[in-house]
């Protein structure tokens, strides 16, 4: 698709900024609602609703206030980001409204984080902030608002097929594709749903930022998770839940014998590697599993982390399961590898994928998200997983 054309001298202009949206009917007379964190991205994408001729309005949810977080450039969602939204908009010339739904996701994001270090696991607060205080409150505010869709700026594209049904694929730019944190998004909510950036390089969305004179056009990305501004993720899982700083054993997986001692398996997750504090083994050692009842970290040689298959639960489909091999991420930055499927996809039941080699690192609480080519099939938060034998 041809991208509206730039122009430094002024405002972005074109025709093409309307197809963006695929709108029902003449952008004159449709109303676009933008999620607007802050940053470039869903900027640029209000810059764009603002060009088809559409009227727009941005909302932006205020989801958090910690302390730094609320002043650091790229972050999302507070502070210094809620004004740049407001400035944005005032820019754009389009009505901005905030909302502060802090308590929301305290409870539904950052609290059930916490638990999950808790119970041994290793969590995606990005995936549970999506199928949460994000899409499901802003999608009800659009349609109170009358929006026509919703916008934003997430790097995936909504691809619609002959007969009109529109698949979730993967970003044209593989270095920006977010399609592993909207595996849960339902098939009613990608009709409502537009991804305006989905087909374009990170490069040209900054170009198109400084065209339409935003001033987060060299805004950094957004880092790490949002509510953790330094990146210290157990500092924020201690102060919700101070039980977990309780101190433990490290315990060498095959032998039983105890190795050392860790200062709560907060700090830990499966796979890794850095961090253990435990010298002069034969070999390297890795995180096998976390024992949260017993408070002991595991640990073991790398064979010890391959696994067969992972048992998914609460899982989501998007569309018919294609007669066609899959593939499947289990984290967020893996590649994706070849599974077989045992048992239903979707309606929340549970199921397992296969490997068709052996996978490490696999780590309960993370989420598996399947693919068919680039179309995203849907996916599942990983209960447990099945080791390969020695």
């Amino acid at each position: 698709m041809d991208l509206p054309t730039l122009s430094k001298a002024g405002p972005l202009t074109g025709p093409d900024a309307a197809a963006l949206f695929d709108l029902p009917r003449a952008a004159p007379d449709c109303r676009i609602v933008v999620a607007m964190s802050g940053g470039v991205d869903s900027s640029v994408v209000a810059a764009l609703a603002a060009a088809s001729g559409a009227e727009v309005i941005g909302i932006t949810l205020q989801l958090y206030d910690y302390g730094a977080a609320t002043g650091r450039k790229g972050a999302c969602c507070a502070g210094d980001d809620i004004r740049d939204a407001r400035a944005v908009a005032d820019r754009l010339g389009i009505a901005h409204y905030v909302f502060d739904h802090e308590s929301a996701f305290r409870e539904e994001v950052v609290e059930q984080f916490a638990d999950e270090y808790l119970a041994g696991r290793t969590p995606v607060p990005c995936i549970r902030c999506n199928m949460g205080p994000k899409f499901t409150d802003l999608f009800r505010m659009a349609r109170e608002l009358g929006a026509d869709c919703l916008a934003t700026g997430h790097y995936v594209r909504r691809v619609v097929t002959t007969g009109g049904t529109p698949q979730l694929h993967r970003a044209f730019d593989p270095a920006r594709d977010q399609s592993y944190f909207l595996y849960g998004t339902t098939e009613a909510q990608l009709e409502y749903l537009r991804f305006p950036l989905g087909g374009m390089p990170k490069p040209q969305v900054r170009e198109l930022a400084e065209a339409a004179g935003l001033r987060n056009a060299a805004k950094p990305d957004s880092q790490d998770i949002c509510f953790v501004p330094d990146g210290n993720y157990a500092k924020i899982v201690t102060k919700v839940r101070p039980e977990g700083a309780a101190p433990g054993n490290i315990v060498h997986a095959a032998t039983g014998a105890v190795l050392g001692q860790h200062k709560g398996i907060v700090h830990f997750t499966v796979g890794q590697r850095k961090g253990l504090e435990i010298g002069g083994q034969p070999e390297p050692l890795y995180v096998i599993g976390l024992d949260a009842p017993n408070r002991e970290v595991r640990v073991g040689p790398k064979r010890m982390l391959a696994v067969n298959a992972a048992r998914l639960t609460e899982t989501n489909r998007i569309g018919p399961l294609p007669d066609e091999p899959l593939t499947a991420k289990v984290r967020s930055l893996a590649k994706p590898v070849p599974i077989t499927l045992e048992g239903p996809l979707g309606d929340g039941a549970a199921v397992t994928i296969r490997f068709a080699a052996p996978e490490y690192g696999v780590a309960p609480g993370q989420a598996a998200v399947i693919y068919a080519g680039e179309r995203v099939v849907g996916g599942g938060w990983i209960d447990s997983t099945e080791k390969v034998e020695s």
